[in-house]
């Protein structure tokens, strides 16, 4: 069943990607470890900074998880409605922008 009015409004299974985050944030740090106990300077970095990643992807999803059902809607929450143009951009006259006059 589809959750969302996709394309406009694509949902994302927020709690999954925070586990995935997470996953791949230990395995940066073991393997970031285990290269600087290996003498492997630049494979240590290359970790390090996969590690750097999957925080700040985790920072986010958690932000968004936090943010409530805007970004993690319930089942119980219907798709959104499409815009269909109700907002556009006006002129301080009160015209839309690509009217004539």
């Amino acid at each position: 069943m589809r959750s969302g009015d996709e394309p406009l409004h694509a949902r994302s299974p927020l709690r999954m990607r925070c586990g995935l985050a997470l996953w791949g944030l230990l395995w940066a740090v073991a393997g970031t470890v285990a290269f600087v106990m290996a003498g492997r300077p630049q494979w240590a970095a290359a970790c390090a900074a996969l590690a750097a990643v999957a925080l700040t992807d985790l920072g986010m999803v958690i932000r968004h998880i936090h943010q409530g059902p805007h970004y993690q809607p319930g089942r119980n929450i219907p798709p959104y409605e499409p815009d269909h143009g109700r907002n556009e951009i006006r002129t301080p006259a009160g015209r839309r922008r690509d009217s004539r006059p």
